[in-house]
Parts: structure tokens; sequence; C-alpha cells
């Protein structure tokens, strides 16, 4: 397994709850996927949960190496869960074009929350001869 890159970030649960009050609909759809939204809504602290979505796209991005750069949305980050509850990254449109470019095979993440902050850590590892076969990112069944 060779690691492509890591990344970590954390941020401010209260500063996405105001981000969601002040915007809305407008923000939510503009940073998060349908079933993202709807994967935090059904949770009894919502604003935990797309506080650690939005620290999980940016230490994705910042584990491929690229940051926020031209031809990568928001929601071309999609973090889903697998049937036992871990988070999986799925990559879509320009940003999964960049991961397949850089040879990556798999992206790793972990999240955490409380009240205050959320936190994620991501792992860009190397595809193993077909970066464009990963299960963590083509599998669009994921949820």
């Amino acid at each position: 397994m060779r690691i492509i890159g890591i990344g970590t970030d954390i941020t401010e649960c209260p500063r996405i709850g105001r981000m969601i009050l002040e915007h809305g609909e407008q923000f939510l759809r503009r940073v998060y996927t349908e079933r993202e939204i709807g994967y935090c809504n059904a949770r009894k602290l919502s604003t935990e949960h797309f506080a650690g979505r939005w620290a999980a796209k940016e230490a994705v991005l910042k584990a491929m190496g690229t940051g926020w750069i031209r031809g990568v949305a928001w929601t071309d980050i999609e973090i889903l869960n697998e049937t036992g509850g871990a988070p999986k990254v799925m990559l879509h449109g320009g940003t999964r074009d960049i991961a397949d470019s850089r040879g990556v095979g798999e992206i790793m993440i972990s999240i955490s929350h409380c009240r205050t902050y959320a936190t994620a850590y991501a792992i860009a590892i190397a595809g193993q001869g077909q970066p464009n076969h990963s299960p963590s990112i083509q599998n669009p069944d994921l949820e």
C-alpha cells in the first residue's frame, strides 16, 4: 500500500449551524449531496454531522494534494456510510478525474465530532494497477 497523501481538518459546529440558518437550502445544496442531507437530517444532532462532512471534504482534498482548485465542487466529494456505520468517500465529477490522474485508488476517512468541533482525517492510497476500479470511489449504491 502506497500513501499518496494525508489530510486533516477541524471545523466549528456552531459555524456550520449558522451557515445553515442564514442560507438554508441554498447552502445545503451547494455543499452536500441529497444522500448526505438525508443522512444528516435524520440524526438527532444534525449540525454536528453536517460539520463532520464539511471537515471530511476538506481533509479529502488535502490528502489528494490539491485543495480547492478549478473543477472541484463540494458535491463532487460525497461522504456516505457503510452498513456498519463507517464513513466512506465517494468521488464524482472533476474531483474523481483529479483523483484518477494522481493515481488515487482509495481514500480512507475518519470523522469525529462533539457539540463544538468536528474533525476528519483522510488518507489517499494509490490504486493497485487500476486506480479507476476502487469500490470506495466508484460504488454509487453505497449508502
